[in-house]
């Protein structure tokens, strides 16, 4: 009775590991472009890494971001220049949001 008592909380928690792996997801960054014509594209880039992110009507969502710091980077299009912000925080579960980004001629 002892060992199936034992086994099984080994088994239970190894289980619970299991599950909290599984429920961690990524982040997300998300934000606007003013004005909402001016961008080419949006990415995240941190150390080597780089996301692109989705752009519509000047509004971007970048997905699947792992935790961590990065620049969002915004490409312009011409007369506007381009913009970007550091030191963007990113945690597991969380959309990030860096507000308005407004593009300078």
């Amino acid at each position: 009775m002892k060992k199936l008592s034992v086994n099984f909380l080994v088994i239970a928690a190894f289980s619970l590991l299991l599950l909290a792996f599984v429920t961690i997801k990524d982040g997300g960054i998300k934000g606007k472009v003013s004005p909402d014509s001016g961008a080419v594209h949006v990415v995240a880039v941190a150390g080597t890494d780089t996301i692109k992110g989705d752009l519509s009507s000047g509004s971007f969502t970048i997905n699947n971001v792992k935790p961590g710091t990065y620049t969002v980077w915004v490409k312009a299009k011409p007369p506007y220049k381009d913009k970007s912000v550091e030191n963007v925080a990113v945690v597991d579960s969380t959309v990030t949001d860096v507000g308005e980004i407004k593009l300078e001629q």
